[in-house]
């Protein structure tokens, strides 16, 4: 699997990116969250990924594993061995979901189970470890299969991101803040750089408006994030739930050909509905 080629088609639909896999029943970030993402055909399965005490690398998203397993502690603080024996809460975890089968997932384990079957979007959670987890990606051959993501917001980003991950030609997304004051810098930033993909939050969508245009030529595809948590301002994935057209319609229009979200089926029933419309604007970009 080639990510670059797939983010440059402009014969494909909207990817659809499965937050953490499909958890809706299934821990998240666990190995039956990210199948049954596999499973139902999605095309970027998105993963937080943080180091263990011993060098290695697992599946998690809060700073500790109160959350998922109702224990106290940090990840980074465990060994590979001790993590990988944790069984997870179901869902989102908390102590509203029970304990269930799955254990906390290796990256090692996720590579293996994913290899030739979906995208990766890896979150990982401290920037200096992505060395690592690169060299590790290198080295089961999946490198082209998930891509790198970071802040591109100053001279000193471009240039660790320069020296740490676009010199090993892998795929990289580039996050970029459109409603923060240093917005035109940071967008500067990303044609100096020129990712295959960059990842825009915005005050609204109007700044998007603006700027498409210059994506498109420099060849960088749009990401969005429509989670509740983090989305921006109005274009949350519960918006999307009551009217599709007016949040998941309106960022297609705008630009956008990647969506993050938590609801995969409804955003996958909207593209559906306008298929016609959408591989217009597909192919318009």
């Amino acid at each position: 699997m080639n990510y670059f080629d797939y983010m440059a088609d402009p014969r494909r639909q909207c990817a659809i990116v499965a937050h953490r896999g499909v958890w809706k029943n299934a821990p998240e970030n666990s190995l039956l969250s990210i199948q049954r993402a596999i499973d139902a055909g999605y095309d970027v399965v998105e993963i937080d990924v943080r180091r263990t005490a011993d060098g290695e690398f697992v599946l998690l998203h809060d700073d500790t594993l109160e959350r998922m397993a109702g224990i106290n502690n940090e990840p980074e603080q465990m060994t590979l061995k001790e993590m990988t024996s944790i069984a997870l809460r179901n869902r989102d975890g908390g102590p509203g979901n029970v304990m269930t089968d799955q254990k906390l997932p290796s990256l090692r384990d996720v590579f293996e189970l994913t290899r030739e079957k979906i995208f990766i979007h890896l979150d990982i959670k401290h920037r200096n470890v992505i060395p690592e987890v690169l060299a590790c990606a290198k080295k089961m051959g999946v490198d082209r299969q998930v891509d790198f993501w970071a802040d591109l917001r100053t001279e000193d980003d471009l240039e660790w991101i320069r020296t740490n991950i676009a010199s090993q030609n892998v795929p990289f997304i580039a996050r970029t803040h459109l409603e923060h004051d240093d917005a035109e810098r940071q967008v500067e930033l990303v044609f100096r750089l020129k990712p295959f993909v960059c990842e825009v939050s915005f005050r609204d969508l109007s700044q998007v408006d603006a700027i498409q245009g210059r994506f498109h030529e420099a060849g960088i595809t749009l990401w969005v994030n429509t989670l509740d948590s983090v989305a921006s301002p109005g274009f949350t994935d519960s918006a999307a739930l009551t009217n599709p057209d007016a949040i998941w319609g309106e960022l297609l229009r705008a630009g956008f050909s990647s969506i993050q979200t938590d609801e995969m089926e409804a955003l996958r029933s909207y593209i559906a509905g306008k298929k016609p419309a959408m591989a217009a604007i597909m192919a318009s970009m």
